[in-house]
């Protein structure tokens, strides 16, 4: 029986590959697809590669064999080895891809800001442990917060006098990446957790952009003509818009955020937190009498509004379900928002 497996490289060409499989092993192989291979018999070369190879060869070691068999000075355009891999992986039921699964979708529930970062690794444990479906999920909160990467130093990024006169606490997040400048309506952050086999064999900076590929059509629904660059950032042609964060578990469920700036007081920011001049234009503004509003000015539409478009394009995009938290979520939420959220020591690990 022929296998077939495909995978669309974000910003490149779609990939697709036929294997026939004999006793464990790959018997046949034909790579196709819409990209630009130089030359002509390294296409060949793919297919012999994989033959031989076992069925439970991980993606790097199908990768290699791949790289290897290539002749010298060989051109792969809109496409890589890995990319093979992929499509390798999903042939054989290694890997899934998003029609595989079924979504649940949270809208907008305000809480502590605290609670959504805990939540997130509830919803992960969740999802890990197959009691809750793959979801895409929608923060809102009541109270102003810096949401620091998991490898920041709390001194070198916040101005804690400034941030308690302003009545803003600081709190440490299990991703990496940079703060967060959080108040009640200027962000519009989102999670999405899913099975480690859905970025199965693909690299750290390739799953960015993979994961981020469904937002990018949700900003075209809303008026932004927006793009991913290299490695976590969301940008349209007048400045980064967001930025994104991830996390593995050991288990190999991926948590992926998505924080957009909407209508940031770049004044009180710049007190909180300690931005210099070059990574303030990053942001799209020049002194801090600005706002850093990109997603209200190029869209013109309201907060709630930009986020039931995302919903709404989501959902039309995959299957997916409306849910809502089960009250152990909440509840196991509000302990670990208190215990170790909350807990100095968690917070200044980093000092």
């Amino acid at each position: 029986m022929t296998l077939r497996g495909e995978y669309k490289v974000p910003g490149g060409k779609l990939v697709r590959v036929e294997v026939v499989v004999d006793e464990g092993h790959i018997a046949s192989a034909s790579v196709s697809g819409d990209f630009f291979l130089e030359p002509d018999e390294a296409l060949d070369c793919l297919d012999e590669a994989l033959v031989g190879a076992p069925v439970d060869a991980e993606a790097g070691q199908l990768a290699a064999r791949l790289e290897a068999a290539l002749p010298a000075g060989a051109r792969l355009i809109g496409f890589g080895v890995h990319d093979v891999a992929v499509a390798v992986r999903r042939a054989l039921g290694r890997a899934v891809t998003w029609d595989d699964l079924e979504f649940d979708v949270i809208p907008p529930v305000t809480k502590h800001p605290a609670w959504h970062v805990a939540m997130d690794e509830v919803i992960a444990a969740e999802v890990g442990a197959g009691r809750r479906r793959p979801t895409l999920r929608f923060w809102d909160w009541d109270k102003g917060l810096v949401v620091i990467g998991s490898f920041q130093s709390v001194r070198n990024e916040v101005d804690e006098e400034a941030a308690s006169r302003y009545g803003i606490d600081v709190v440490r997040r299990v991703t990496g990446g940079g703060a967060m400048f959080m108040e009640p309506g200027n962000c519009i952050t989102y999670s999405l957790v899913v099975p480690g086999s859905l970025v199965e064999g693909l690299t750290y900076e390739a799953s960015y952009a993979f994961l981020d590929q469904w937002v990018l059509g949700a900003l075209g629904d809303v008026g932004v003509v927006a793009h991913y660059e290299p490695l976590n950032d969301i940008a349209s042609d007048v400045g980064k818009i967001g930025g994104a964060a991830q996390r593995r578990f050991v288990d190999g469920t991926v948590l992926h955020h998505v924080t957009m700036s909407y209508d940031i007081d770049a004044d009180k920011m710049l007190q909180v937190l300690r931005i210099g001049r070059e990574k303030l234009s990053d942001k799209g503004i020049k002194s801090a009498n600005k706002r850093v509003d990109p997603m209200r000015s190029q869209t013109g539409m309201t907060r709630e509004a930009i986020m039931e478009a995302f919903v709404a394009h989501f959902m039309g995009r995959y299957r997916c379900r409306l849910s809502e938290y089960a009250v152990e979520e909440d509840a196991a939420a509000e302990v670990l928002a208190l215990e170790k959220f909350s807990d100095p020591r968690w917070t200044y690990r980093v000092p």
